[in-house]
C-alpha cells in the first residue's frame, strides 16, 4: 500500500487556519486534488473534516481524533481514534493507495511513513497558525514539478537511506 501526502503549501509554509480553514480558494488546485485522490481513501483530522462540511465524493473518508466521543453518523465516514488504527484498517481493505489529506498534527504523523508527497506550492504568503511540517532533503527527492499560474504541483518520493 503507497502511503501518500496530499497538500497545499503557501510559500510561507502556511495550511491552514488553527479553526481549520483553508485561507485561501484556488480553484485549480482544488481540482488537481481531487483529480488524484478520486477513487482512493482520504485519511484527515476532525478539524479538517468538520471544515469540509461533508465526505468528500467517491472516497472513503477516514477520520482520526483522539477524542473518544466524536462520532459521526454517516455512512462514507469511518472514525479511528489513533493514527495507527486507521492506517491499519487501510491495510485490511487492501488499498492500492491511500491519501493523508490534512491538517497540521496529521502530517507531521504522516511524513516519517509516507512514501509520497504532492505538493501544491502556491506562489503567495499567507495568514494562518497551521504549518506543514518541513520537508528535509535528506529523506526527500523531487521527482517531478508542474508550473501553474499561481501554484507548482511538486512530487516527491523518499529516498531510500538502502540503495547508499
Amino acid at each position: 500500500m503507497k502511503i501518500i501526502i496530499i497538500a497545499a503549501v503557501a510559500e510561507n509554509g502556511v495550511i491552514g487556519k488553527a479553526n481549520g480553514e483553508m485561507p485561501w480558494h484556488v480553484k485549480e488546485e482544488f481540482q488537481h486534488f481531487k483529480q488524484t485522490t478520486l477513487g482512493f481513501p482520504v485519511l484527515m483530522g476532525r478539524r479538517t473534516f468538520e471544515t469540509l462540511g461533508k465526505p468528500l465524493k467517491d472516497r472513503e473518508n477516514i477520520i482520526i481524533t483522539r477524542n473518544k466521543n466524536v462520532k459521526f453518523d454517516l455512512e462514507a465516514v469511518k472514525v479511528f481514534h489513533s493514527f495507527n488504527e486507521g492506517i491499519e484498517y487501510c491495510k485490511r481493505k487492501n488499498y492500492e493507495k491511500i491519501f493523508f489529506i490534512g491538517g497540521g498534527e496529521i502530517y507531521k504523523q504522516a511524513v516519517p511513513i509516507a512514501d509520497e508527497m504532492i505538493i501544491s506550492f502556491m506562489k503567495f504568503k499567507s495568514k494562518g497558525e497551521v504549518y506543514f511540517p518541513e520537508i528535509s532533503e535528506g529523506t526527500w527527492k523531487e521527482i517531478s514539478r508542474e508550473k501553474r499560474e499561481i501554484f507548482d504541483i511538486v512530487k516527491f518520493e523518499k529516498i531510500d537511506d538502502k540503495q547508499n
